[in-house]
Order: C-alpha cells, then structure tokens, then sequence
C-alpha cells in the first residue's frame, strides 16, 4: 500500500503529517456539470422555480461545503481557506458548469476543498429541480488546475 500516501504499512488509513512541509501560496479550481431539459435551464433562468433562486443557493451551499471539506472527507486536513469562490453559467440550453476556485496559505493543497464545493454546488441544483425533473445528471466533476507545493503545477480541460 506504499504508493498511496493516506494508508500505513498494514493498509490502515492515516492522516498524511504535514508538519514539516513549508507554508506556501495554494490554488485550486475544480468544475462539475449538470445536464437536464432545456425547460428546467429555462425554468431556473426566470427565477420560476418555488424553492427560490437555483444558482444563488447552490453557489452558498458550495461555499459552506468547501470550508467543511475536512469534516466531509475523513483524511483531510482542515484548511484556513483565504478565498473561496464558485461560478454557475449555463453552456448550452440543457447544461450548466460550476467552477469552484480557493486559495489558501497552507502546508497541503486546496483540491479537495474545491472538488467539494463543486460536487455539493451540483448536487444542490439537482435537489431544487428534481421535482419538475428527474433526469438530471451530474458529471463530469474533476480538478481543473492546481498551483502551488512540493508537486508544482497541474491543468487539465474538463
């Protein structure tokens, strides 16, 4: 089990010890996507829907959630988050993308934060349109970029 840094020798989990790691400037975002029927994008852009303002509750939830990362995943490391912000657009007429960004000033990095925020800001808007559509999908949700730390620089397109 060498190879992934969160288990011992025995295969048991454990939290990584960062103490000895530098202090340094960390970025993160991480985006997610929901698709569902153009009448449901529709729906949310006029403010139509009865539980309020989709994109304005999810980007809250996302937030709260990203600044709960520790409490959500058992092996991460709680983080004074500096910023953390999430953008919901629509990218076509069924389907919108949710970037979340942060930073911190930290001994580990923020993926993890971001990727939750992302994750619970898509699961959000599923939650307040599920009752006028059931076939929403989550998916792709993926690290987009990452600075910062002993592993440099990361990018990838999602």
């Amino acid at each position: 089990m060498s190879q992934f840094s969160h288990f011992d020798d025995e295969g048991g989990g454990r939290m990584i010890d960062v103490g000895a790691k530098e202090v340094t400037l960390r970025r993160a975002r991480a985006a997610a996507y929901v698709t569902m029927q153009p009448e449901t994008l529709s729906l949310i852009q006029q403010h139509k829907l009865k539980k309020g303002d989709v994109f304005e509750v999810a980007r809250l939830a996302g937030i709260m959630a990203g600044k709960r990362t520790s409490e959500l995943v058992p092996l991460c490391h709680p983080l004074p988050l500096d910023s953390l912000e999430i953008d919901i657009q629509p990218v076509s007429d069924c389907r919108v993308r949710i970037e979340a960004s942060a930073s911190v000033h930290a001994r580990t990095g923020v993926e993890m934060e971001v990727l939750t925020a992302a994750s619970i800001a898509a699961l959000t808007i599923y939650d307040m349109c599920k009752s006028v559509d059931r076939g929403i999908t989550i998916g792709p949700v993926g690290l987009v970029e990452k600075s910062g730390g002993k592993s440099g620089h990361f990018q990838q397109d999602l």
